[in-house]
């Protein structure tokens, strides 16, 4: 092989950091765009809330004191948004415990959010705050914090500065304002990643070579990985009988690798199935693994996951889910069961009695005594859960933590053998230098076949109405030269792989997600051909699901097409008499006929007894899945409604695809990137339906035109009538 050029580390940090900034001006700018809605009207916070903004219809009902001596509140569905007990919708708008249960939203464990009062909003749109506090509320909106548990029934939000506590004391009584208000929540730009990001990438911009790691040199092609010592490993013996042989051959190279190794997990393959064991045999070695992901989300699944197993982890962080193998693992349990917890817990006992106080005081006097005492019991229960906190870590055999959550105070001068990086391809490559500044060894877990993170400057970059870049351009700012081949798309995974080859990689190919006739193009155009569909997978479907479903044209055919070929199925473009929709949606497509086709299908499979919970219907299009939100919410309750990108490592027994595209300058603009598509493609078990204009689709590249032809000649093909649709 020939050897790699290397790269400039220093330069590559200086034009991350280049890149960083304007990824991050984006999102600010894209968030205050959101943030404008805390005086529009209703529709148009359904709105937010279809496009992953936002999440309404919200009480406060319940306060609590979180980790750090933050206040955390607890939001529930606004009851009288709920349909009545008598309601025929009533048992999809609540949980099996007669609780109401949240709508469809796009808010996440990690995200920042601000709690806007709705009746503020209001006010202030009708003219009516004339008080100092009502213009003060509506124009500055209400207390920001971070999402740190979401379920079906509950969202909680740790209020105050992340990793500080609470800003001041006018922080709780901006949250206890909340009480009896209808509130709903909006998504905002996350400085603390950014922050992390960046002071990663300036400290590696300056280093000295002699400063450089083995592994830093390694990735930035100054040196070659060292050849794989399976001698040292020893003997396998394998915790887990289920595993394939593929999987067993990603553990043993990830073992015996002395710096490097890349996993390769095609959808359905068992990736953090692996993990789990290769976790394992890493602590029987008496190594000590740092875990990350990008998300909470990636990270709790391994929690979850190696709970069972009886190794020491610890999770730094909110953990997302409230399952208790969980949580008795995360710092904000520990800190309170440990054996080290004690010394926090009559702090934290003192400080939830007095914020339960404060509603019973009837003067103003009292209410700034007890937010005083608050303020020094904070300051006291920190001081002390931080050496609790540093006891648990030191203690423990797997750390888990997203990536920018590596570089937090708990994890300063801690050293690890091995870190992991699960979900490595959906994760910016100044994340993964969080955690693997200092690293030995290195082993990352991905498909970069799927999507890679989204980079919201990339779309801002395409152009503006005037056909201009629509970045501004700084004069005050030294442009650095942009290094060739650097962008925030291109992935450490990518880039590592790209530059020592495919003998730093293991695939797994045995899949155990999808009937075999929906696995076969993607594995045929994208995987080399290799992957295989499990027994207990290969021929499963809808008629065969564990309760009553009709066998029909619909439930026993796994690849369904609707071509709308013809020109009665127009897409259009969003247009200005939306008004501030327009400027949320951006300039996205929607195709009303072919959203007619998608309720369609979706209507039989409910019909044939097909649960709503149990079918997904996804777009690449925000204006597309808006439409279909109107079409399809209220209807099933149950049905999962998303965008493509959003739906990235999840899966469905049934999933309905809209491609929207359909014009006659056969234009398919981001269809065209092949890995959004396998993304589309690989999330259902059982059933596949895709609806689109074939004629325009298979125009867009090689790839659509291969896609469009199999579907021809491999799916149940269907032809819709305008006509019957209206």
């Amino acid at each position: 092989m020939v050897p790699p050029t290397p790269i400039s580390i220093s330069r590559f940090a200086e034009t991350q950091l280049q890149l960083l900034l304007e990824e991050h001006e984006a999102e600010v700018s894209s968030s205050s765009l959101a943030t404008t809605a805390a005086s529009v009207s209703p529709s148009t916070r359904r709105t937010l809330q279809a496009t992953g903004y936002a999440l309404t219809g919200l009480v406060l009902s319940q306060c609590r004191t979180g980790l750090g001596g933050r206040v955390v509140g607890e939001f529930t569905p606004d009851p009288a948004t709920q349909p009545s007990s008598k309601s025929q919708d009533d048992s999809s708008a609540r949980g099996s415990d007669g609780q109401p249960r949240l709508g469809q939203h796009g808010i996440r464990v990690g995200d920042v959010v601000r709690a806007n009062d709705v009746s503020a909003a209001t006010a202030k749109k009708m003219g009516k705050d004339k008080s100092k506090d009502g213009a003060k509320d509506a124009s500055k909106g209400g207390p920001e914090g971070v999402v740190t548990r979401v379920s079906d029934q509950a969202i909680c939000v740790a209020f105050g500065q992340q990793g500080s506590g609470a800003k001041s004391k006018e922080d709780d009584e901006s949250v206890e304002e909340l009480w009896g208000k209808k509130i709903w929540l909006i998504k905002l730009a996350n400085d603390v990643t950014y922050r992390r990001m960046k002071q990663t990438m300036e400290k590696m911009a300056k280093l000295g070579e002699g400063e450089h790691s083995h592994f830093m040199r390694l990735a930035f092609g100054h040196t070659t990985p060292l050849q794989a010592n399976y001698e040292a490993t020893g003997p396998i013996e394998f915790t887990d009988p289920t595993l394939n042989d593929s999987q067993k051959d990603a553990i043993r190279f990830a073992l015996g690798s002395q710096d490097i190794a890349l996993i390769h997990g095609p959808p359905g393959t068992g990736k953090t199935h692996t993990l789990i064991e290769l976790i394992l045999q890493f602590v029987q070695r008496k190594k000590r693994i740092l875990v990350c992901g990008p998300s909470n989300v990636s990270v709790d699944n391994i929690v979850e996951r190696l709970a069972p197993k009886k190794v020491p982890v610890v999770r730094i962080g909110h953990p997302a889910r409230l399952l208790p193998s969980v949580l008795e693992h995360s710092l904000e349990v520990l800190t309170q069961t440990s054996e080290a917890a004690g010394i926090v817990k009559d702090v934290r006992k003192e400080m939830d009695e007095k914020q339960a106080s404060i509603r019973k005081t009837k003067t103003g006097r009292e209410r700034r005594a007890i937010y005083e005492d608050l303020k020094h019991l904070r300051k006291e229960f920190r001081e002390r859960e931080s050496k609790c906190v540093d006891n648990l870590v030191r203690e423990s055999s797997v750390v888990l933590a997203t990536l920018h959550g590596a570089g937090g105070h708990q994890l300063k001068n801690q050293q690890f053998d091995v870190v992991i990086i699960d979900e490595a391809s959906q994760a910016l490559e100044a994340q993964c230098w969080i955690p693997l500044q200092g690293a030995d060894k290195v082993v990352l877990a991905g498909d970069h076949l799927q999507l890679p993170p989204t980079v919201k400057s990339a779309n801002l970059k395409s152009k503006d109405g005037n056909g201009k870049d629509s970045q501004p351009e700084k004069k005050d700012t030294p442009q650095k030269e942009i290094l060739k081949g650097v962008s925030l798309e291109r992935t450490l995974f990518d880039r590592l792989l790209a530059l020592h080859g495919p003998g730093i990689k293991r695939m797994l190919t045995t899949q155990y997600r999808m009937h075999e006739k929906i696995m076969r193009f993607p594995s045929d155009e994208l995987y080399e051909s290799k992957l295989i569909a499990a027994d207990s997978v290969k021929s499963r479907l809808l008629a065969g699901l564990p309760y009553e479903v009709q066998g029909n044209d619909d439930t026993q055919e796994p690849l369904v097409f609707w071509d709308t070929q013809g020109g009665d199925f127009p897409e259009k473009v969003e247009d200005k008499e939306i008004g501030q929709k327009e400027a949320l949606l951006g300039e996205s497509k929607s195709n009303e006929m072919e959203a007619l086709v998608v309720a369609r299908h979706v209507d039989n499979l409910v019909a044939a007894g097909v649960r709503p919970d149990s079918i997904a219907v996804i777009t690449p299009y925000n204006g597309q899945l808006a439409l279909l939100s109107q079409m399809l919410r209220e209807r099933y309750p149950g049905l999962e409604l998303g965008s493509v990108d959003g739906f990235q490592g999840r899966e469905k027994e049934a999933v309905v695809v809209s491609l929207v595209r359909s014009n006659e300058e056969h234009e398919v603009g981001f269809l065209g990137e092949k890995r959004r598509l396998n993304v589309a493609m690989t999330r259902p078990k059982r059933h596949l339906c895709i609806c689109g204009d074939s004629e325009t689709i298979s125009r867009g590249s090689t790839f659509l035109k291969h896609w469009m032809d199999f579907l021809e000649e491999h799916a149940d093909l269907r032809y819709p009538d305008a006509g019957d649709l209206l």
